[in-house]
């Protein structure tokens, strides 16, 4: 996506940033620690989780005022949305981008479109018991439905993600397709991992390494890559920003719903 031709940004943002693309919602603020809590030295992360799926367009406006309410910010003194631009579903996504471009049009800011996939990588990166050591790559394993996950591979350069595989749609059977008995186990990590356990029938502990069992696109996740976003110049004008599809079909008919429960 191109980035916006925004004046410089402010070297210490309030950014604001959700995902609506799991079965989670989560919301998280960053802002400098002289404007939240002044006896801090670093900047302060305020990250909720809440129910998602039907209920993330509901519940997402008054939780995004909450953490600024809780942080005594008001909307007029936020620099940036981020929003999980995907993969993911695909009402998730219409949700996170619909709120983030409104909101960023009534404020006058710009957004910041992230992968949603390299949250679940941070967010594994940051619950993981050992440090992720510098040239790693982490895979990132999706719950697509329809007998599908969606699966993206970042390599940890010791600061930051970068892409190593694009985002694509992998059928149940290509993880052991591709890593069953590989001379060195690959790090994965998403919520596939516990959601389609069928996609790890065939692999050993040796073939797939998990990095964090439960990792999502959690909140403080989101505020880091938005933060090293922002601080990167990724901003984009509202009319920019798009949720990112890996799959044109969103949903299955009566009779291949059936043909896969049988």
């Amino acid at each position: 996506m191109p980035a916006s031709p925004m004046s410089q940004p402010d070297p210490a943002p309030i950014l604001l940033a959700l995902d609506t693309a799991t079965e989670r919602l989560h919301v998280a603020l960053s802002a400098p620690a002289a404007a939240t809590a002044p006896a801090a030295s670093q900047a302060v992360v305020v990250a909720q989780e809440l129910p998602g799926g039907a209920q993330a367009s509901a519940g997402l406006l008054p939780a995004l005022q909450a953490l600024l309410s809780d942080a005594r910010l008001a909307w007029s003194d936020v620099s940036a949305i981020a929003f999980g631009a995907g993969p993911g579903a695909f009402t998730g996504l219409r949700t996170a981008c619909s709120v983030t471009q409104g909101l960023a049009l009534g404020l006058g800011v710009p957004v910041i479109a992230l992968d949603t996939l390299m949250a679940v990588a941070e967010d594994a990166r940051q619950r993981a018991c050992e440090p992720l050591p510098a040239g790693k790559v982490v895979w990132v394993l999706q719950d697509a439905r329809m007998g599908e996950l969606y699966v993206g591979a970042f390599s940890w350069d010791g600061l930051r993600w970068a892409v190593h595989t694009q985002a694509a749609l992998w059928s149940l059977g290509e993880p052991r397709a591709r890593w069953a008995g590989r001379a060195e186990g690959v790090r994965v990590c998403g919520n596939a991992l516990s959601a389609c356990p069928s996609a790890w029938e065939g692999l050993s502990p040796d073939d797939a390494r998990v990095l964090a069992p439960d990792a999502m696109p959690r909140g403080g996740a989101l505020a880091e890559l938005a933060r090293q976003a922002w601080a990167s110049g990724q901003q984009l004008d509202p009319a920019l920003a798009l949720p990112r599809y890996v799959r044109d079909k969103v949903a299955q008919t009566t009779a291949e719903r059936a043909a896969a429960q049988a």
